[in-house]
């Protein structure tokens, strides 16, 4: 049996998941966005990995639906693997660094988007209890640490 199968039933496969790191003046690009049980939530620009793209497209569309800025992949700061709690949905998130440009103001962000925001480490740090999950943190602690991979490391054999 394969790792993830001892560890996952059949059924409970994580679910693939991209997520954008973007730092400008020593803040994150964050959205305010409701969860399923309606709580606004804090999160990075993220999403799931749609039919046909690959991670580094997932990330720009994502990116782009969620704040309206134009997202430039750099590199791979991590791939996690996290459950919410036993039994629970898994999600296997990449987390890619980049830069943005070209904000549109005027563009729909996607259901459940309240806002954008930029916020410092220590203004999500005091948010913690309204993080969508603890990936978020890790996430920018790890950037902040220095983690980066080629984009190269990303491969997709889509057809």
């Amino acid at each position: 049996m394969h790792q993830l199968e001892t560890e996952f039933s059949r059924n409970e496969r994580p679910r693939v998941t991209v997520a954008a790191i973007v730092e400008r003046d020593a803040r994150f690009l964050v959205v305010e966005e409701r969860a399923d049980n309606g709580e606004l939530v804090i999160n990075q620009p993220a999403g799931h990995v749609e039919a046909g793209e690959n991670v580094i497209e997932a990330a720009i569309r994502e990116t782009f639906e969620e704040t309206a800025w134009h997202f430039r992949p750099e590199a791979l700061v991590g791939i996690y693997l996290w459950r919410r709690a036993a039994g629970d949905a898994s999600f296997l998130r990449i987390g890619i660094v980049g830069s943005v440009d070209g904000h549109d103001p005027d563009s729909p962000l996607d259901e459940g988007i309240v806002s954008s925001l930029w916020l410092t480490r220590e203004e999500l740090s005091s948010e913690k209890m309204r993080l969508r999950s603890p990936l978020v943190m890790k996430c920018i602690d790890d950037y902040l640490a220095g983690e980066r991979y080629p984009l190269s490391v990303l491969k997709s054999l889509l057809s």
